[in-house]
């Protein structure tokens, strides 16, 4: 915030942001023609759409006070936009201007009382706001003057000529050094301490109560070698302070951390131990060529050190650190031989991996094996620092003068606690990736000599850089793939197929430090009809030719804090505006040469995860001509996409390194964890998920395995690949043990331990083995005579051939077994249980050639009146499908013994007892699918953390247990008593919605932007949150029955008491369920869609009729009206009519808000809206002489509502008519 006072006197309180779309009307308003003159006659939202950074300032009602426009080339066509630099070299050698530390200025309006304080008041906060700028540029006609506004921060450097007609223009420059210039750094002193404390004091008193009063003072007295202070001042006053120590605890860190890729902070030794020792096997053979890696290896960094250590040496004589424009730019450009010594380690895939890791998995020994290194410390730490606000954006300017006082030390380090949120300083650091076993509660961060070198420079390969780039490369997976593009490229420019292709390389004094391969995006526009790209981007304001494939990226670690500059430099240099990176499945991923294989990249975490679009189902037959075109509807290999712009180049992102542990890879889990991910702004360190079989989707394409279970449509393996989660969030396989809520770690396996601040339980319920009553049927009991012993857990071995199918990984063990056996001939199946999943895996063995007479189902008695199938017709049909196959139906059996009370395994026989007459089963394979529960372990360690448990997980409306850092969401969980709906729980509502609804609820933690959510009235923090998205079912059922029903979250009633109700409205039933075309919509007494069933003999899209739910019949085309007229005959046929297709868009919700909002906004000056219109008439407030629905018409009709309706209508048609090309629009024909 600051004030900015008028000539008048007036004063405003400004503050600055980011430009934003709906600036753009205030932006046009202020520009005058003195503006157009100086900048030209400008497309706003086109420039604003390719500026490298836009600022607004606003005053303290948001009004828009002035706005600047800011590119990485200049206006006005002086130079081409790759080769600026030459022509500003040629003008004035003395301003060392390159593509790092320079911007131009294209474009600034302000309002004209306020325009020379607004102009100050921007001017300084882009220099804040970008440490490594330190010129501005502004270029205008050369006959113009600045104004009397511009003059006051720009002074001119020469003319320069136009490049397309004889003109000249003048260049005119203004200096960071004269708005926030860099700081001056010197040796702390004792009378310092009255200046910082107060800074102290704002940030933490910790430090003082621990240490006394006077603790900053004792610290600046007690430096010596080892122990240094520094500060830095401004007009003589220390505004910060940094207090550095070479005593490091290097065996801590190297058992914590993994610091391959700076080799463990210490100098080379021959003895370093680099890898695991190898089996005596394979010793010999690997010896020889493991041998010659790690000599390269300590070659490389021994070549790094002594390079580094030259240069900084030279500078240290030549240069004195002060805050002069010459110190700043020294270093980089005299002597720059000495740093050609400077080669590269490997760029190892560091940080950022495609391949989740795993903290429990089957190579132990390799895991736990820790580098040992036997080279001198080459690093000093950070002990305290702190820095006031005003100046934080400088932090970085203590650098080379701490370095300086170690001349023997390479590596600066500072580790911090994971909750301390990420400031200027550590954000040019790079966080080091702890060990899996690492018990420390904090982070730690590497920052190298090197990387405050400003020489760095992002150019076009040639073939002098090859050597450069193999050395760069050598421990790369794909390294071979890079150096084929890299030859590809210096021989043709192109691919065969004539993509252009272009390979650039970061160099620093002539050392190839990085390398980049891009294409040109040849299936954009694929992307744009696949993925929320116009998220980010306005598209019709891309060319074709500026979208760019990023296939390679691969950078030192030393410059990662350079990652941003070269992803701008990319762009700028290849004429590109966007850059896209896919992710595609690992098993595309495996073989290395394919056309799938990407380079993993550490750059990852500075491009945005793109969200996929929900993709009609189309029926491209009855379309024919007015089908969306091949690019658009073409089924591609699934990938998940990454992006980056012009935009997002100098858009900061908010690191979040809170330890957030998911339990579960249950569908809450994966939509929770899938909303942190696609958050574009937020950078989550520490996901982490525990699980089981790790995450899903791992067996894309073996549909089989899934139809064993039932499906509830939120996620599929499709959806898995679209997001790849593997990318962003670590992954141990295992069993939560235990959880210890003073230590806050989790227990996984009895054996390993994950620490958390936020631990989110989401394990669900499961099938659990069944646990037979004991009964002898000998005896000839029956139910009622077994005793009841409620709910057990079933605690004898678990027989081999017994499968309880939770997830695809038990399906595939079940299928494994049924094709290495000879079950499919022979042998009793038994499926016990009485939920859907029985049906759809009986349907599963009888698809597998399993004989009908062979699979017995047995339904356990009913604990409810309600039915799997809530649906007479269908389960008739169901029914009587399985009495054709020959299954065997038992109900109201209870399982009594295995093997007649002897031991269980394996299964041989089973015994049940029955309300009449037991019976006894020959038994190859048993399927149980009895009630879901809680798992016993997982029970268990809720129970020793003494989490309030009452059957199921006891939380509140925030998902909060009885400890605030632990949540839980879905059917694991019931609310407290407190809120007496104990008929209501997560089970009763959409697992993705309830995911979705967690990590909102979680963001609020994170995320700054956000509002600060408010508490709820007393009354109202006692009722329960009710979810809208429908719950849904389907799978295949016996008869080869394609099955989807989804119905509002509901207490469970059965259909006939449903329709008994006076409220119930009415049902669209057309087709048999037994004929296999039977669908039915049950539309609400508000005439909404409310429930939907399908049964049918052929597939169905049933995205497509998920997306009916909730909506008005009238929106269906009169869908009732045209039922009870007989004009439906067949559902089926009629949703793949030309003229719903819109139904299924995803975007249609956005068309219905905006509708919504033309009707409720009032826009005649004399008469109410139409929303309120319609309130009057219900009360009664308005005498009516007709129908208040034909009267609504007529205002609608002769009012600006119908203009504004249509033309939204016909805007969104076109705007997505690549999707929707079947509708006409004016002009179309």
């Amino acid at each position: 915030m600051s004030v900015l006072t008028s000539p008048r006197g007036k004063t405003e309180v400004v503050h600055c942001r980011r430009t934003e779309s709906q600036d753009i009307f205030c932006i046009k308003n202020l520009i005058r023609k003195f503006t157009q003159k100086l900048f030209g006659k400008l497309n706003i939202i086109y420039l604003l759409e390719k500026a490298n950074l836009a600022v607004t300032l606003c005053n303290d009602k948001e009004e828009l006070m002035a706005q600047a426009t800011f590119m990485d080339y200049p206006n006005w066509n002086i130079s081409r936009q790759d080769d600026w630099v030459s022509v500003f070299r040629e003008l004035d050698r003395e301003i060392p201007c390159t593509p790092l530390n320079t911007l131009f200025m294209h474009l600034f309006v302000a309002v004209d009382e306020y325009s020379i304080g607004c102009c100050k008041e921007i001017i300084r906060s882009v220099f804040k706001a970008v440490p490594e700028l330190h010129f501005i540029f502004l270029i205008v006609p050369s006959y113009m003057s600045l104004g009397s506004t511009l003059i006051t921060v720009f002074d001119q450097v020469g003319n320069v000529p136009c490049l397309t007609f004889e003109e000249d223009f003048g260049v005119h420059i203004c200096h960071r050094q004269s708005h926030y210039p860099q700081l001056h750094i010197r040796e702390a002193r004792v009378e310092d301490h009255d200046d910082l404390m107060p800074i102290f004091m704002r940030h933490d008193t910790i430090l003082r109560e621990i240490y006394g009063e006077y603790f900053l003072a004792e610290l600046i007295e007690a430096q010596d070698e080892e122990n240094h202070a520094v500060v830095c001042e401004v007009e003589g006053i220390a505004v910060g302070f940094m207090s550095v120590c070479s005593r490091v605890n290097m065996e801590l860190l190297h058992e914590c951390f993994d610091l391959k890729p700076f080799h463990g902070l210490c100098n080379p030794h021959p003895d370093d131990v680099l890898e695991p020792p190898q089996n005596a096997d394979r010793r010999s053979s690997s010896q020889a060529s493991s041998k010659t890696t790690e000599d390269h290896r300590v070659s490389l960094f021994h070549d790094i050190m002594e390079g580094i250590q030259e240069q900084f040496a030279e500078e240290v004589l030549t240069e004195e650190p002060q805050s002069t424009v010459q110190s700043i730019y020294g270093s980089d450009l005299e002597d720059t031989d000495k740093l050609s010594k400077v080669s590269i380690t490997e760029e190892e895939e560091y940080e950022v991996s495609g391949e989740s890791s795993e903290s429990v998995g089957p190579h132990k020994d390799m895991s736990n094996f820790r580098p040992i290194y036997r080279g001198a410390p080459t690093a000093f730490c950070i002990q305290l620092f702190c820095i006031d606000e005003k100046h934080e954006a400088r932090s970085l300017d203590f650098m080379n003068f701490v370095f300086n006082l170690f001349p023997d030390k390479n590596f600066c380090i500072i580790s911090l606690p994971h909750l301390t949120p990420e400031f200027v300083l550590i954000q040019n650091f790079v966080r080091i990736i702890p060990f899996n076993n690492c018990s420390l509660h904090q982070d730690l961060y590497v920052f190298h000599r090197a990387g405050l070198l400003r020489s760095i420079n992002i150019r076009l390969a040639t073939y002098a850089d090859t050597p450069g780039i193999e050395n760069l490369i050598t421990t790369l997976i794909l390294s071979e793939r890079i150096l084929h593009d890299l030859d590809q490229y210096n021989t043709a420019h192109r691919d065969s197929d004539g993509t252009p292709l272009q390979v650039f390389v970061a160099e620093v004094a002539e050392q190839i430090v990085g390398i980049a391969v891009v294409r040109n995006e040849m299936d954009i526009e694929y992307i744009r009809s696949h993925y929320n790209i116009e998220d980010f981007i306005y598209f019709s304001h891309h060319q074709r030719e500026e979208h760019g494939h990023l296939h390679h990226f691969a950078l030192n670690p030393i410059f990662r804090h350079y990652t941003k500059f070269f992803l701008k430099e990319i762009l700028r240099l290849s004429l590109k505006s966007c850059l896209y990176y896919p992710i595609y499945p690992p098993y595309k991923r495996r073989k290395l040469q394919n056309p799938y294989a990407h380079s993993l990249t550490s750059a990852l975490h500075y491009l945005v995860p793109v969200r996929p679009r929900r993709q009609i189902v189309y029926p491209l037959e009855k379309l024919g001509m007015n089908a969306p075109s091949k690019e658009v509807s073409k089924d591609l290999l699934s990938y998940a996409l990454n992006h980056t712009n012009r935009k997002l180049t100098l858009e900061p992102k908010i690191t979040v390194n809170a330890k957030i542990v998911v339990v579960g890879a249950s569908n809450v889990g994966i939509s929770f964890l899938e909303t942190l991910v696609f958050c574009p702004h937020l950078k989550f360190n520490n996901l982490t998920l525990i699980s089981t079989h790790g995450l899903p989707g791992k067996n894309f394409l073996a549909t089989d395995q899934r139809s064993f279970l039932a499906s509830d449509h939120c996620f599929n393996d499709k959806d898995y690949a679209l997001m790849s989660l593997c990318s962003w969030v670590n992954v141990v396989v295992g069993r939560m043990t235990s959880i210890d809520r003073a230590a806050k770690q989790v227990l996984v396996s009895q054996e390993e331990i994950v620490l958390y601040d936020h631990l989110i339980l989401c394990t669900g319920q499961q099938y659990q083995v069944p646990c037979p009553t004991g009964a002898d049927i000998s005896q000839l009991l029956t139910n009622r005579e077994i005793p009841s012993s409620g709910k057990q857990w079933y605690t004898d071995i678990v027989p081999c051939n017994l499968f309880t199918l939770n997830d695809e990984e038990d399906c595939s063990k079940a299928l494994a077994w049924i094709k290495s056996s000879s079950i499919t001939t022979e042998g009793n199946i038994i499926v016990y249980g009485n939920t859907i999943d029985t049906y759809t895996t009986v349907e599963m063995l009888l698809s597998l050639g399993v004989t009908g007479s062979n699979i017995h189902l047995v339904q356990p008695p009913a604990t409810s009146t309600i039915t799997c199938i809530n649906n007479y017709s269908v389960r008739s049909a169901v029914e009587d499908a399985l009495s054709e196959a020959k299954v065997t139906i038992y109900q109201e059996a209870l399982l009594a013994q295995w093997n007649d009370g002897q031991y269980p395994d394996p299964i041989r026989c089973a015994s049940f007892t029955t309300p009449t007459k037991p019976f006894r089963l020959q038994c190859s394979m048993f399927f149980s699918f009895c009630d879901k529960n809680v798992d016993y372990e997982t029970f268990k360690a809720f129970n020793d953390a003494c989490l309030v448990y009452d059957g199921r997980l006891v939380i509140d409306t925030n998902f909060h247990t009885n400890d605030i850092a632990i949540r839980a969401a879905g059917s694991l969980t019931k609310f407290s008593n407190r809120y007496y709906s104990n008929e209501w729980t997560h089970s009763s509502f959409s697992s993705k919605e309830i995911g979705f609804h967690l990590a909102a609820a979680m963001l609020n933690l994170f995320d700054p932007t956000l509002e600060t959510a408010t508490e709820p009235p007393a009354d109202l923090d006692r009722l329960i949150p009710m979810y809208k998205g429908p719950k849904i079912q389907g799978g295949i059922l016996p008869g080869s029955y394609y099955y989807l029903h989804l119905a509002k979250p509901a207490i469970p009633t059965p259909l006939e008491v449903q329709m008994a109700q006076p409220d119930f409205g009415s049902e669209i039933v057309t087709g048999n369920a037994k004929l296999g075309n039977y669908f039915r919509i049950h539309i609400n007494k508000y005439k909404m869609v409310e429930t939907i069933t399908c049964l049918s003999k052929e597939p169905f899209p049933a995205s497509n009729y998920i997306r009916l739910f909730g909506q008005h019949e009238q929106v269906l085309n009169n869908l009732c009206t045209r039922y009870e007229s007989k004009m439906i005959t067949d559902l089926y046929d009629y949703f793949t009519e030309p003229w719903c297709m819109a139904l299924f868009h995803d975007r249609f919700i956005d068309l219905r808000k905006e509708l919504r909002q033309i009707i409720t906004s009032k826009e005649e000056p004399d008469l109410p809206s139409l929303d309120q219109l319609a309130r009057q008439i219900e009360d009664e407030e308005i005498n009516l002489h007709e129908k208040p629905r034909k009267y609504l018409q007529k205002v609608f009709q002769d009012t600006i509502y119908k203009p504004l309706v249509e033309k939204s209508i016909l805007d969104y048609l076109h705007y997505n008519q690549y999707h929707l090309p079947m509708y006409a629009w004016p002009g179309i024909i």
